[in-house]
């Protein structure tokens, strides 16, 4: 699975048979990534494509240095899972 990243869109994304999947953010202040949002296809829930696109946010906010905050319930209930993953 190819996460690809829309960064003027602020997004990442998978494209799938199912459709697309995606996690929104946002720049919420000066070093905070905002995890806004992640959607993916019905079809293709609990294929671990939400982890995928989680994680690929996460590795991108640790590049940037950044420090993450999940306003969605999905990236919430992930990093509560995963404390160890927060950058």
């Amino acid at each position: 699975m190819t996460v690809e990243h829309d960064e003027p869109s602020h997004r990442f994304y998978v494209i799938l048979p199912e459709g697309e999947a995606e996690l929104v953010y946002s720049e919420f202040s000066e070093g905070i990534l905002d995890l806004q949002h992640t959607e993916v296809p019905p079809a293709a829930r609990g294929e671990g494509v939400g982890d995928v696109l989680v994680r690929a946010a996460l590795a991108f906010a640790r590049e940037r240095g950044q420090r993450v905050v999940a306003t969605c319930p999905y990236v919430q209930r992930w990093l509560k899972a995963h404390p160890e993953e927060r950058p």
